[in-house]
């Protein structure tokens, strides 16, 4: 450990010593929507990136919109910082689909989460196919979304509307990324183990684990901006960001052992009829599956997938749901004909919209796809170069470069989406008729991945969030709060940094 410690301590020190003056001048400095980062003696574009953590998906789309949606980015040397931003249609395509096998995901990124490492996420070539093809069998089972939609529906049904009915009737603000957070939450733990945690009831136990999830997301995107060498010292260290990251992870732990208990004596209890309900089963009796490290990386990358990106997505939903009531009465439009059947047989007036029902409404699938367009919930997807390849537009990029696809930013290009491209228009997504939804290539729309990695549980995600925002929208009025500071946080996830507080009134029938 000393010989390691000496090794990197140079380029830590060098870092220390040049990047708060640097980070002054650039602060300093005049700065446009077209400006591209300085290159600074030494530290190259270190600075910028440190500059702009805080919004540093508005700042990458400044920088392609104003490079032509393509960028190359490096820092200090020895850092290993070689970067390719990019997000061109063409070169999407390239990468995740037309020579997808010299695009993995790479050693370094598997070291960023290496909680999760040998999960789904983390892995690249045969052992990703094989893994994957087995996650699809589970998820695409009749019994699994037949499960997956009552789980949703009982959920939404028992748990949260009650919930949205007492916060209406006394008219109390709160905090629906949180709401959100636990409902998708106790859905995913459902669906990995049979067994609710029940964080989105009446007495809103601490969400430990949820939280603990939060930090994964958060020092990834760190570590992602950060030199390797100066993460990883500073994890050796147990300081700043991966200090707190090694408490998440113990919570985790934790977490992953007494949900595994808990479901194990479940199903002593509830007898063999439910041996396949939910995802963890069909690997417990699978030998590639058997070590704890691997179970607990499939878990905590089920839970991230599952409730990270759906919870994220509807909080933005509400957000522009709160600034659009044209849209709400178009949306209530397209349900009133279910709700109508249902209106007589509704208990206390709340309409209850099961996932069968609301399977092939369009426009509400649309406002969701323009959500997902300008607020992707993973903003940014990595890759690394294995061998020296020739991007669609004409960049070169070498063995060992990062590629970063900056998703946001595709759907904020002018020449991709037109020049309302910054509204937020679910009519785009739209036929002439109304009818149908318009066909946009998914390197294009990367919400739900490309190529092989196409996201397995596209169609489960839709179906929940179509059935908490039916069931709001039709049910209850919602009010954004003014004056809140809306931004999203510094993760791989792209959560409001301060939440959102909405009010809710019941509708008069």
């Amino acid at each position: 450990m000393p010989i390691l410690f000496l090794q990197e301590l140079p380029i830590y020190t060098l870092l220390l010593l040049l990047v708060p003056p640097l980070y002054y001048l650039y602060t300093r400095a005049s700065c446009t929507s077209a400006e591209l980062p300085t290159n600074w003696p030494i530290l190259h574009m270190f600075p910028s990136l440190v500059a702009n953590r805080h919004n540093m998906h508005d700042y990458c789309t400044r920088v392609l919109a104003g490079s032509g949606r393509n960028f190359r980015a490096h820092g200090p040397p020895g850092t290993g910082m070689r970067f390719f931003l990019t997000c061109d249609p063409a070169n999407v395509r390239h990468i995740f689909t037309t020579n997808y096998a010299n695009f993995p995901k790479g050693e370094e990124f598997a070291a960023i989460f290496d909680i999760m490492s040998g999960g789904i996420f983390t892995i690249d070539g045969e052992p990703a196919r094989r893994q994957r093809a087995k996650i699809k069998g589970v998820l695409s089972s009749p019994q699994f979304l037949d499960n997956t939609a009552s789980y949703c529906l009982h959920k939404t049904e028992k748990n949260l509307l009650p919930f949205f009915t007492e916060m209406a009737s006394v008219g109390t603000p709160f905090n629906v990324q949180e709401i959100m957070s636990r409902f998708m939450f106790d859905l995913a733990a459902t669906s990995l183990f049979g067994v609710d945690p029940g964080l989105l009831s009446s007495d809103m136990p601490p969400m430990d684990a949820a939280r603990a999830l939060d930090t994964v997301m958060e020092v990834g995107f760190f570590r992602h901006i950060m030199p390797t060498s100066c993460w990883k010292l500073m994890r050796r260290l147990n300081i700043g960001p991966e200090r707190k990251l090694s408490t998440a992870h113990g919570v985790l732990r934790r977490f992953v052992v007494e949900m595994l208990d808990r479901s194990k004596s479940n199903k002593c209890h509830i007898g063999n009829e439910h041996l396949h309900a939910d995802i963890m089963s069909p690997f417990h009796n699978d030998p590639d599956y058997t070590n704890d490290e691997l179970s607990r990386a499939l878990i905590i990358s089920y839970l991230v997938a599952a409730r990270d990106t759906v919870a994220t997505t509807l909080t933005w939903i509400f957000y522009k749901l709160g600034q659009n009531p044209n849209i709400v009465s178009n949306i209530r439009n397209e349900l009133s004909p279910i709700a109508s059947r249902k209106l007589a047989s509704s208990a206390g007036g709340i309409v209850i919209f099961e996932p069968t029902e609301t399977k092939s409404l369009v426009y509400l699938r649309a406002v969701l796809y323009e959500t997902l367009r300008l607020y992707p919930p993973a903003a940014i997807e990595r890759k690394t170069v294995a061998t020296n390849d020739i991007m669609p537009s004409g960049h070169k990029v070498h063995s060992g470069d990062t590629i970063f696809i900056c998703i946001q930013s595709m759907g904020r290009m002018e020449g991709m989406w037109g020049k309302d491209c910054l509204d937020y228009k679910p009519d785009r997504w739209l036929s002439e008729d109304g009818n149908k939804l318009r066909y946009v290539p998914s390197h294009k729309f990367l919400a739900f991945n490309s190529g092989p990695r196409l996201c397995l549980g596209k169609e489960i995600a839709v179906m929940q969030m179509k059935t908490v925002i039916a069931a709001t929208v039709w049910n209850f009025d919602v009010q954004v709060l003014e004056g809140q500071s809306i931004e999203p946080k510094s993760s791989c996830i792209l959560e409001m940094k301060n939440g959102l507080k909405i009010k809710l009134k019941k509708r008069a029938m």
